[in-house]
């Protein structure tokens, strides 16, 4: 059974860090892009960054780009998300998705949620002003 499950989740003031990790199991991870999505009340969700964990390819929204870092530990099948230099526009749940990369070929867009054939059931992040 796939499982993405999400943590690091919290209350942070402006300009603080957050670092959430996805503890991916259930395939092969080195086989998957991870990518990292947002969603804030009333918002459709968000795409932030994703990372190819074969090859280590990234991308970031720019939004977040020079604030946010994904990485990925392929020994424990983690993904990260260090969120520095947090706004409260940051505020959101943030969820982690895998998509097998078989699929991708072409103009195959990993910044949507449609992408993505697993999802993990999120993490709140909440940032005050």
């Amino acid at each position: 059974e796939v499982q993405l499950v999400e943590s690091g989740g919290g209350l942070v003031q402006a300009g603080g860090s957050l670092r959430l990790s996805c503890a991916a199991s259930g395939f092969t991870f080195d086989h998957y892009v991870i990518g990292w999505f947002r969603q804030a009340p009333g918002k459709e969700r968000e795409g932030v960054s994703w990372i190819d964990n074969d090859g280590g390819s990234t991308y970031y929204v720019d939004s977040v780009k020079g604030r946010f870092t994904i990485s990925s530990d392929n020994a424990k099948n983690t993904v990260y998300l260090q969120m520095n230099s947090l706004k409260p526009e940051d505020t959101a749940v943030y969820y982690c998705a895998g998509v097998f990369r078989g699929k991708i070929y072409g103009d195959y867009d990993l910044s949507v949620p449609a992408a993505y054939d697993y999802w993990g059931q999120g993490t709140q992040v909440t940032v005050s002003s």
